[in-house]
């Protein structure tokens, strides 16, 4: 009777260890939706006013703005480099252009300059960024050449669009979003291959405390850009790696992943109308022939339907 009941506890644990291992294994495959061979997509953000995916290509120098009902995409061309892109309350964009930050009217196409905190720094551009929940922007900057290693920065730029550097020593700004409580601040520095996560206040924009939420497994690439779904799950786009992976912030566990048919892997966002349709962005740069003819809709746009929601999307505050 005790062997019996032995053997039995056994298989049940052997059973739940195998029922975990599925659940970590969970995938599901995006499709390609436009297949345009971006060189570094970048920046994905759903305009819910809109009904819109709002992304850029960062070597071309174009806001791409993506109709999912239609499959139709706008292209704005804005002579350089940009990094990323955000919605404002007055119905612009602004952007973050190699030269700087500008609002971006998109009817007439002007540029109106905002500030530079990098003009003195060559071989310096901006990179990923998304507004706070009270409407600020945060954006940082990457170095282009090996000797800017470790001198980019984190920035915020304020509703009275003041700017203060909140981190630096960084060497790949990139994806940034908070927790639904409004309390944290979830932030990635690529080269560490980790999630940060900061103590978040609110009503000051300051952060503290900062502290390892995730930590990427050993051969899952780089993470990029990123974005939080309504359960506070975290999605984070990994380069190299062909997936995004859900991730569990509280426990750093990876929850399930989404493979997507490029190798390079660069942002992602919840959107469509309900914001069950996850938006993913991808690089043609960057790789060799061999990935290339394997991946073919590299720098493509990418999107699937998932079983949980995203979040609205944060517009800067200029009103």
């Amino acid at each position: 009777m005790r062997i019996i009941l032995l053997f039995s506890i056994c298989l049940m644990i052997a059973c739940k260890g195998q029922q975990s291992s599925q659940r970590e294994s969970e995938s599901d495959t995006a499709n390609v939706v436009l297949d345009i061979g971006a060189q570094l997509g970048e920046g994905a953000i759903w305009n819910q006013r809109e009904g819109r995916l709002w992304w850029v290509d960062i070597e071309q120098g174009i806001l791409h703005i993506f109709n999912p009902y239609n499959d139709t995409d706008k292209e704005y061309s804005l002579g350089r480099r940009i990094g990323t892109v955000v919605p404002t309350e007055s119905g612009k964009a602004l952007v973050a252009l190699e030269d700087g930050l500008h609002f971006f009217d998109l009817e007439s196409g002007e540029l109106t300059f905002i500030t530079d905190p990098e003009a003195e720094l060559l071989a310096m551009r901006y990179n990923d960024g998304k507004c706070d929940p009270a409407g600020r922007l945060w954006v940082g900057s990457m170095g282009m050449e090996p000797p800017n290693r470790y001198k980019a920065s984190l920035y915020r730029l304020d509703h009275d669009l003041s700017i203060t550097r909140m981190l630096d020593s960084i060497t790949v700004s990139n994806g940034i979003c908070w927790s639904l409580d409004k309390t944290k601040m979830y932030y990635i520095d690529t080269p560490t291959g980790k999630v940060k996560v900061f103590d978040y206040d609110n009503r000051t924009g300051e952060i503290s405390n900062g502290r390892i939420a995730v930590e990427i497994p050993d051969g899952m690439g780089g993470p990029d850009g990123m974005t939080i779904d309504s359960e506070g799950h975290l999605w984070v786009c990994l380069w190299g790696g062909s997936c995004v992976g859900c991730f569990d912030p509280e426990t750093g566990e990876l929850l399930k992943k989404v493979i997507i048919p490029a190798k390079n892997v660069t942002s992602c966002a919840f959107g469509g109308k309900d914001l069950q349709t996850l938006f993913v962005t991808s690089a043609s740069t960057g790789i060799s022939p061999e990935d290339a003819e394997k991946y073919p809709h590299a720098g493509g746009l990418f999107a699937v339907e998932m079983d949980v929601k995203g979040v609205p999307a944060f517009f800067f505050r200029d009103q």
